[in-house]
């Protein structure tokens, strides 16, 4: 013994490290495979009918009037954006399911990064059922009553609040509160 106390259990399982995957992983050939793959398939498959599809709605919606056209260059704005955004949402529809092909690659640091980064967040208790840090019971009331009870019950649940003083004016150098007294004291009869 060295002096130190070993209270792990015999058959526990260590968490292996996570690899460093940062701007300076140089990625492994069968790691370019799938992201060549990844480019090319989320291009076909997702990019180019979502763009398609968001111009066909767009000029849709441009020919029946509830779009307006631009009165120098027509539909094109509209069709250009909508054509970028479908490409950009045709990606992003796919990353999950690159994600899951990177997760099956054998031999991969980047392939086991994202496994144990799906592992530890399972792992931590509570990761996904967290509850808001300041709760109210206010529907468990049936009627709002003030009492100093009540009152001491809200101070412990919810942090103080100060007001900010505000002032309406446009310009933050004038008075407030003052009335115009001669507009208010005259009768035009």
């Amino acid at each position: 013994m060295n002096g130190r106390a070993d209270f792990r259990e015999p058959n526990a399982e260590v968490a292996r490290p996570i690899p460093h995957i940062g701007a300076d992983y140089i990625p492994t050939e069968e790691e370019r495979r799938v992201f060549a793959e990844c480019n090319d398939e989320s291009f076909w498959f997702r990019s180019v009918p979502l763009a398609a599809t968001s111009m066909l709605i767009t000029q849709g919606l441009i020919s029946k009037g509830f779009l307006s056209s631009h009165p120098k260059y027509g539909s094109i704005p509209k069709l250009i954006f909508a054509c970028i955004m479908g490409y950009f949402a045709g990606k992003l529809s796919y990353v999950k399911t690159c994600q899951e092909k990177f997760k099956h690659l054998e031999n991969s640091p980047l392939g086991e990064a994202l496994r144990s980064g799906q592992a530890r967040r399972a792992a931590i208790p509570g990761y996904y059922s967290q509850k808001p840090r300041y709760e109210s019971n206010v529907s468990d009331h049936s009627s709002f009553v003030t009492a100093p009870a009540a009152d001491n019950m809200e101070k412990e649940k919810f942090p103080r609040y100060e007001p900010i003083p505000f002032s309406s004016s446009m310009n933050e150098s004038t008075p407030t509160g003052i009335t115009d007294h001669i507009a208010q004291g005259r009768n035009f009869s």
